[in-house]
């Protein structure tokens, strides 16, 4: 791990002041046009893409892709791969690979779901054994990477193999296990009350505002550079905009038959989407671990130089990945009603992958936040759903996703050229 030690000029003058603002609104733009000249482009392709293929989609089918019934389909069809691209996020950040969180999160909905159905059991004690077998499969895996150095790769694709097996073993060949507890069912298909939409929407946005205002403070009171306040009200401003509109949109009525059946409100699925990204981006950004976790990621032998235990480091992001796996398995338990010996299979493990590239978290380590993995998760969905509503066949969908991905891998190794170039890595 390289590092720079510079002076500052201040330092020796008793006059010098604090920092100051980087000239508002249009010093932070042109600061962030010089961070992505330099090769620093974070999610910038991913939420560009995004919007070309709203646009795209929204033109070719006017009125199936852009209804709110749609819009709301989009957020349930894309929860599960997005929780697991969240966890992948972590294992991604050290470098490594995971490639058996498609049949955890299987393997632990397949142990929930016998644990509701076939023992008769109330659907937390379900929960609590689906995530305690996340949880278990993600230990094992970290103990072999982290302690007996064998590469992620190789005890992941064991993993992938051996949990497939298992997921036979606990279902039964051409079988399936049903999920008929209505609190489970609603998770990935319920709304919230409209009321309560807007309250959660409230609370978001106010939750926003007061962290990045106190954030601000705090840098300002340490003397470090900061964006200023006109930056912080531009950020509350945009985004409390965007979840108003979508908030109103998903507020409509999407019944296809309204007298015998409403649908009205927020996807239930969207309060677990929320509290995740909250929680674990305090835990990357605002934590010793989180810190750790970018430094083993920048330079393992540096990090264990500098004191970091990069063995537990590792061990428990694996654990995290693996027990998100677990909670993304109850999703896919709660959308379809059931689980079956392909649940998690096929090409879910590619789309969270492919996910957690495409929205910004790098292939090589060091680099990534857990919201890569919400704006990826949309990306892929928009695609899947978009291609869908144009009738094309799989192989169509399955050739633009790669194309996406292998565009996202290009502008990753091509953003670190860069970077080094310029002395910004």
């Amino acid at each position: 791990m390289s590092s720079t030690v510079t002076t500052d000029p201040g330092l020796d003058d008793d006059r010098a002041e604090p920092p100051s603002p980087q000239g508002g609104l249009s010093g932070s733009l042109r600061g962030y046009v010089e961070r992505v000249r330099g090769g620093d482009v974070g999610s910038l392709p991913a939420l560009l893409g995004l919007v070309v293929l709203v646009a795209v989609f929204s033109t070719l089918r006017p009125t199936t892709f852009t209804n709110a019934f749609n819009f709301a389909n989009l957020i349930n069809q894309s929860a599960a791969v997005i929780v697991i691209a969240m966890g992948l996020v972590f294992v991604l950040l050290l470098g490594e690979i995971d490639l058996s969180a498609g049949f955890t999160a299987g393997t632990g909905g397949a142990v929930m779901a016998i644990v509701v159905t076939r023992q008769d059991q109330p659907w937390f004690l379900a929960v609590a054994a689906g995530l305690v077998t996340g949880a278990v499969i993600g230990t094992c895996i970290g103990l072999l990477v982290a302690r007996l150095g064998i590469p992620s790769f190789v005890v992941t694709l064991a993993a992938f193999l051996g949990l497939q097996g298992v997921l036979l073993k606990l279902i039964g060949e051409g079988g399936s296990i049903p999920v008929r507890d209505s609190t489970l069912v609603a998770l990935n298909n319920g709304t919230l009350p409209v009321w309560l939409g807007w309250l959660l929407v409230a609370a978001v946005i106010v939750g926003y505002a007061l962290t990045a205002v106190r954030t601000e403070q705090k840098r300002r009171s340490s003397g470090l550079v900061t964006a200023g306040m006109q930056v912080v009200i531009a950020k509350v401003l945009v985004l409390g905009l965007l979840l108003v509109l979508a908030t109103a949109y998903l507020s409509k009525e999407r019944s296809r038959n309204p007298a015998l059946t409403s649908i009205s409100g927020v996807p239930i699925v969207v309060v677990l989407l929320v509290v995740l990204l909250v929680g674990l981006t305090f835990l990357l950004t605002r934590t010793a671990f989180g810190r750790h976790v970018y430094a083993v990621g920048g330079n393992a032998e540096a990090a264990r130089r500098a004191g970091i235990n990069v063995q537990r480091v590792k061990l428990t992001c694996f654990v995290l990945s693996s027990t998100l796996a677990a909670v993304a398995g109850l999703l896919l338990a709660s959308r379809s009603n059931g689980i079956t010996p392909s649940t998690g299979g096929a090409e879910t493990l590619l789309y969270a992958v492919g996910a957690a590239v495409i929205g910004g978290t790098s292939l090589f380590g060091g680099k990534g936040k857990v919201s890569d993995a919400v704006l990826g998760g949309l990306v892929i969905a928009v695609i899947i759903n978009g291609m869908g509503l144009l009738n094309q066949p799989a192989a169509v969908v399955f050739m633009v996703t790669g194309g996406v991905l292998l565009v996202a891998a290009s502008v990753d190794a091509l953003s670190r050229k860069r970077a080094t170039a310029t002395g910004r890595v």
